[in-house]
């Protein structure tokens, strides 16, 4: 079935316009509420209801990042929940994977997070964790948005829930990181700059890595409400290569608003993503003896594939979205997966991607290899990627267009193993993507240019990926 308000990472819009408003939140949380009874209850969470609150009072916690609108939304939801017979728990400002650890730490019936990750201040969203810490399954989205579909019909007081907050949610949080990082090394001696993006981690960043005994310069940790991720965070690194440079600092670590994403700079200000820092990640959990297969994305560079070959690695590509790389390593039984953007499961380590726990997964090579960052990554040369944006007509099939495809043909045949090819429309705007990956610019350029051609288009942008 196809979901009406359910994205690949919940539901997320402008804060204001449908369906992030706060009447639509306060429905969701009630719906979400009543599917979660039902199942607290033994129920089907797909069974139907007249409107009676089901026997049983499961939990749920809610966090939030550092925007204006996540009061509004917070007591929405928290609303909603209750008037469904659902208690809840309120941690305030937290990075989303923490959410993930406290619901699975406290024996939490779900997990819930307002938040709109990397977007600015103006949007919002609402993504959900399962009692295990995973990504709301895909029968439990349907049967919630099944229920917004039900009139909203509040219990009476002797069956609605309670809700109080948990202080200590950051402290327990901030052990969790530490305890992923070996325990026989500590970071003394190294001077990080940590960059919080004004978001969810700006009060827990910094203690993890101070704690372990890193000198840390902290930026970005001064929310205001309107400045998560603006000109900051993993979505504007340029800001922590400068203070890396700066404050003559042997690393950077920037993450974005909820700190999901991380992104790395070594102590020049060089930038490393989500593919290079995979990349380390994964052969330094090979060099402990671990076993895995790794799965990236359409979206991941050619020549980490080729360097996870060569290592004898298996390597599987998703669709661009965390969500599907955890599937794929859900249905295989594997531990890495990653997006270029930096987001980086280490299953091993935490059921969700994680910044922190990701950037501690990188320094702990480092500390083990005793290497820097630069020299364990001086061997990976990605491949240049040429990406050609072409404005489309909305009812234009391009995989059935003849040119389009006869052209494809012959670039795949040209490329051979120095390249691939990768067309997506995208999911927003009447745009048709065209990115071609091969081993020099020159090559990439020309290749997704000559597809571009024939693409009918009233304007094309290019740019490099």
């Amino acid at each position: 079935m196809s979901r009406k308000y359910f994205g690949t990472d919940g539901v997320r819009g402008r804060v204001g316009e449908a369906p992030i408003t706060p009447d639509f939140v306060l429905r969701l949380g009630y719906a979400a509420g009543l599917v979660l009874a039902r199942q607290a209850s033994g129920e089907s969470p797909t069974a139907t209801l007249s409107g009676s609150t089901p026997v049983g009072q499961p939990i749920v916690l809610i966090g939030k990042d550092t925007r204006i609108s996540g009061y509004m939304l917070e007591a929405a939801l928290e609303a909603g929940f209750t008037a469904a017979g659902v208690s809840v728990r309120l941690t305030g400002p937290i990075p989303t994977p923490a959410v993930a650890y406290l619901t699975r730490a406290l024996r939490l019936a779900a997990g819930v997070v307002i938040s709109a990750s990397h977007n600015p201040y103006y949007d919002n969203g609402i993504k959900f964790f399962s009692a295990q810490g995973t990504k709301l399954p895909d029968a439990m989205e349907l049967a919630i948005e099944d229920q917004l579909e039900q009139p909203f019909i509040c219990g009476n007081s002797d069956s609605i829930g309670k809700a109080r907050r948990i202080n200590d949610a950051a402290g327990r949080y901030i052990e969790f990181c530490k305890s992923t990082f070996p325990s026989q090394f500590d970071l003394r001696g190294m001077k990080i700059v940590v960059d919080c993006a004004h978001g969810a981690a700006y009060h827990i960043a910094p203690h993890v890595f101070h704690e372990l005994g890193a000198e840390v310069v902290t930026i970005g940790a001064s929310p205001n409400g309107f400045n998560i991720n603006q000109d900051c965070g993993a979505t504007h690194p340029e800001t922590l290569q400068l203070a890396v440079r700066s404050h003559r600092a042997h690393l950077g670590i920037a993450l974005d608003g909820d700190a999901d994403r991380l992104i790395m700079a070594d102590h020049t200000g060089r930038l490393y993503n989500g593919d290079e820092l995979l990349v380390v990640m994964v052969r330094d959990g090979i060099a402990q003896g671990k076993t895995s297969g790794v799965v990236g994305t359409l979206m991941t560079n050619l020549a980490v594939e080729n360097i996870f070959r060569g290592m004898g690695v298996e390597f599987a590509r998703a669709k661009v979205g965390d969500r599907y790389v955890m599937e794929i390593l859900s249905e295989r039984g594997w531990l890495w997966g990653g997006e270029s953007s930096g987001h980086l499961l280490a299953l091993d380590k935490h059921t969700t991607g994680d910044g922190i726990i990701s950037a501690l997964q990188i320094l702990g090579a480092m500390r083990r290899s005793g290497r820097s960052l630069s020299e364990l990554t001086n061997d990976i040369r990605l491949y240049p990627q040429r990406l050609i944006n072409i404005k489309i007509n909305k009812n234009f099939d391009w995989e059935k267009h003849e040119p389009l495809q006869q052209e494809r043909k012959v670039v795949e045949t040209d490329l051979g193993q120095r390249g691939r090819i990768l067309i997506r429309p995208s999911g927003t705007e009447p745009l048709l993507r065209v990115m071609v990956e091969a081993e020099t610019e020159a090559m990439a350029r020309d290749a997704a240019e000559r597809m571009a051609a024939c693409i009918p288009s009233t304007e094309s942008l290019s740019s490099p990926v």
